[in-house]
């Protein structure tokens, strides 16, 4: 009787040289200006970010001090849709806000 076909049912193959890469993570950088101001920076911080007021106003600070500031590290997609929201925020609110990402 062949048990052909059968005998590697329920295996998996693997390979042990192979490695699973993380996906790139990317930091969301708020970058100063002379019209947006703290109270909305660290509000968007807390809401967006879901930072606490204490990180937040730290995060604002370095921004203002610095001329740019961290608001957190991400996926790729995750940050770009953070990116879209902070964006969609300012304008709404009038404020020329400017947020990117940048590959850590």
């Amino acid at each position: 009787m062949s048990r052909k076909g059968r005998d590697f049912e329920g295996w998996v193959a693997t390979d042990e040289k192979t490695k699973v890469a993380e996906p790139p993570l990317y930091k969301i950088l708020l970058h100063n200006d002379n019209y947006t101001s703290m109270e909305f920076v660290v509000l968007l911080l807390e809401k967006v970010f879901h930072k606490s007021t204490a990180e937040a106003t730290r995060i604002m600070l370095n921004v203002h001090q610095q001329g740019i500031g961290i608001a957190g590290v991400y996926h790729k997609e995750i940050a770009e849709t953070k990116v879209a929201i902070v964006h969609n925020l300012a304008q709404k609110n009038e404020y020329p806000l400017r947020c990117s990402i940048e590959k850590v």
